[in-house]
């Protein structure tokens, strides 16, 4: 069985290397779930699709290597060494339980450990990413087993911030200069807890800026709108975060700015504009860009899910008008998205959309 890779900050070096030893096994079995590891975590895969993972090329130290890079290591070296940095009193371990006092919401030994070290709170992990206290309030870019919202994180935001917390502060996250701002309208986490765009106006409260590094360098508004989180780009716009370009409209679903913005947009914000409008569902706005002239069979640009079409996105989002006028005006069916080579009946089906899926097939779209 796969390794879960769900291991506490104080887990031995013998631990670690045993989830090594049952994700080797995993991947020599042909498991799919580690097939996927390696697909997303092991340097010689990344870019690549999971076809590409050769069971029969990789050893043990590969198996450590993708461990290593669960745990937001960049070698198993380096969680090596955490691991003896961790076993002793010091600033690792401080770091480390801090950390789970914010990922669990514990707010007693947040408050304490603060009052009895005030540089905490600009304190920087030792993993790869050197993330401070604050970045784990988005429960993105850092270790899975910590991507997590508790219920009163807004406080635990406050706690952080008023103890002196940077909001704009930068972590590497997915290889890239990231804020919290940047990592939390782009997570799931905080979106299923429904306290995303509340945590985001905290931040806000606090000084953080619309725009700034990580996903892409976008405005936090479009990050959100690009990874589906329309409300709170709702509440961002409310807030003044930008809504000046073709893009940010038509991902709002504003039809009178996308009427004005339209005819000065360039290429790619019109492209972008498509991709927007159609995972949101905004007809009117679909329906504006197609009768401009925009293709609904070219791949989504670089940022906005550039693996799948306009067509993909409208039925993962289920917005089922927007995908019968994407077939009504020559969306095709037969194109296969570059992660997981779905057609558009496969995405369907996959995310379980029964009455689109039976749309597609009264059309005769292909299944693969």
């Amino acid at each position: 069985m796969t390794a879960k890779h769900d291991l506490p900050f104080t887990a031995t070096l013998e631990e670690y290397e045993r989830e090594a030893n049952a994700l080797f096994e995993a991947v020599r079995a042909r498991e799919n779930a580690a097939l996927w590891n390696f697909k997303w975590m092991h340097p010689h895969y990344r870019g690549k699709t999971v076809t590409d993972v050769n069971p029969e090329a990789l050893d043990l130290d590969d198996a450590r290597l993708v461990v290593a890079q669960e745990y937001t290591f960049y070698t198993w070296h380096d969680l090596e060494n955490f691991t003896k940095e961790v076993a002793r009193e010091g600033p690792t371990k401080k770091f480390e339980q801090a950390v789970e006092a914010v990922v669990a919401g514990d707010v007693a030994t947040l408050r304490s450990m603060l009052r009895d070290d005030p540089q905490l709170v600009r304190a920087r992990s030792a993993r790869r990413h050197h993330a401070t206290l604050l970045h784990y309030i988005a429960a993105n870019g850092v270790e899975g087993v910590r991507q997590k919202t508790p219920a009163n994180a807004v406080e635990v935001a406050k706690i952080l911030l008023d103890a002196g917390a940077e909001p704009d502060a930068l972590a590497v996250m997915y290889d890239n200069l990231c804020t919290t701002m940047s990592m939390l309208v782009s997570s799931a986490h905080p979106a299923g807890a429904g306290l995303q765009a509340d945590l985001a106006e905290t931040l806000l409260d606090y000084g953080a800026s619309h725009r700034g590094p990580g996903s892409e360098w976008q405005s936090n508004l479009m990050t959100a709108l690009s990874f589906g989180y329309v409300g709170t780009a709702e509440r961002l716009a409310q807030r003044g975060a930008p809504v000046d370009d073709l893009p940010a409209a038509a991902g709002l679903g504003r039809v009178e700015e996308t009427i004005r913005l339209l005819p000065t947009a360039d290429t790619r914000s019109r492209h972008v504009a498509l991709a927007l409008a159609s995972q949101h569902g905004h007809a009117d706005v679909v329906r504006l860009l197609l009768d401009a002239g925009e293709d609904p069979n070219r791949y989504n640009p670089d940022g906005f899910h550039a693996h799948s079409t306009p067509l993909h996105q409208a039925i993962a989002s289920d917005r089922p008008v927007v995908v019968q006028l994407l077939l009504d005006r020559g969306a095709r069916t037969d194109i296969k998205d570059t992660i997981f080579s779905g057609t558009a009946l496969g995405w369907a089906i996959y995310c379980k959309r029964p009455a689109i899926a039976e749309e597609l097939r009264n059309r005769g779209a292909p299944a693969s």
